[in-house]
């Protein structure tokens, strides 16, 4: 590990001399690379700075002990120094180990969201409409901007489907646990008798595909264009504006209506098509690697139901890693980091066991 983080150290050195000269900085792709870059080194290189001040510390304090001439109140000082030493040593190796996990490149990306109701009728669009607002909240407390591509409302309010993206920095990092299946435990507004029923709704969570992940033939693709439907006005409900792009070889459907201009929705149905058959490519490929998919933090399935709402306990659970919150009120408010927290280190921790194995 040491080699690799001196190896490190030299490129952080390395792009900071770049960053210093005028060649680089006037070029602008250039310098975005190298800012990037400067960025992603430079916790690695402070934690490695940090770890390398504690074991001086500890190899001074041991050498005051050993030394027969030192002064037995510095060695009695230098003896109580060297546990917390230790400690912060086995720590900082610990958060180096982290910070060497390679990161996934999609994480930066954008995400493509889809929130549809399951099983439960009325109930389950309206739970599938609060799991959205849940997203879009939490989106917008972390400063990500969310747009709504397409929507299916249920007639009591709540949603049938909803597809958005959601775009920022890291977007992908922060969403990628939450595609699976979510289950609610509440007595619906339609019970009379106050029984609790159990509905579902499903979530996908893609990362949002660029042309050079997924190279399109335009003879594979039927474009239909129709009349946009729901909220919009007159302007948008009476002229073709809407498309639905279908996939042919993979009989893939996506179609969007959120823009007046039929470029603009025809541009977004492309994004969210990628990023279907990106995630369709991926999938493929993790099931020829089937022991990857046996992570703490499951494998991400659609079919797999991975936390329960009961809202009669203000309990979440997340069924990954078997922990429970009482904190629903707030959870559903977009503060879903009790949560997202363990799962993050949960996937830390598995992605250290394959390294080390």
């Amino acid at each position: 590990m040491q080699d690799q983080l001196e190896a490190l150290e030299a490129k952080f050195q390395e792009v900071e001399a770049q960053l210093q000269d005028h060649g680089y900085v006037s070029d602008s792709k250039r310098l975005i690379e190298l800012t990037r870059l400067r960025a992603e080194l430079e916790p690695v290189v402070v934690a490695w700075s940090t770890q390398r001040s504690f074991i001086k510390q500890l190899e001074g304090a041991e050498s005051i002990i050993s030394d027969r001439d030192s002064d037995p109140e510095l060695k009695e000082m230098a003896q109580g120094e060297i546990p917390s030493l230790k400690k912060s040593i086995q720590e900082g190796e610990e958060g180096l180990r982290r910070l060497l996990i390679p990161k996934d490149p999609k994480d930066a990306r954008n995400v493509i969201l889809e929130v549809r109701a399951g099983t439960g009728g009325e109930e389950a669009a309206l739970f599938a409409g609060e799991l959205f607002r849940m997203y879009v909240r939490f989106a917008e407390r972390r400063g990500f901007k969310v747009s709504v591509l397409d929507e299916n409302e249920a007639d009591m309010g709540g949603i049938k489907e909803v597809i958005a993206q959601i775009e920022g920095n890291g977007a992908f990092s922060l969403f990628r646990f939450e595609s699976g299946v979510h289950r609610v435990q509440r007595v619906p507004k339609t019970e009379s008798q106050g029984r609790v029923h159990t509905s579902a709704a499903t979530v996908a969570v893609m990362p949002e595909a660029e042309e050079v992940d997924i190279q399109i033939n335009e003879k594979d693709l039927r474009i239909d264009e129709f009349c946009s439907g729901g909220k919009g006005g007159q302007g948008v409900n009476t002229t073709y504006s809407a498309v639905r792009v279908t996939h042919l070889p993979t009989n893939t459907v996506v179609q969007c209506q959120d823009e007046r201009s039929k470029l603009k929705n025809l541009a977004k149905a492309m994004t969210v098509l990628r990023s279907r058959l990106l995630e369709k490519l991926v999938e493929e490929q993790d099931a020829k690697e089937s022991a990857l998919r046996k992570s703490q933090v499951g494998s991400g399935d659609r079919s797999e139901k991975i936390r329960t709402y009961n809202f009669p306990q203000s309990r979440v659970t997340d069924h990954r890693i078997n922990v429970t919150i009482h904190q629903l009120e707030t959870f559903m408010q977009g503060q879903i980091e009790p949560i997202l927290e363990p799962l993050r280190t949960a996937f830390e921790a598995e992605r250290l066991q394959q390294l080390d194995r």
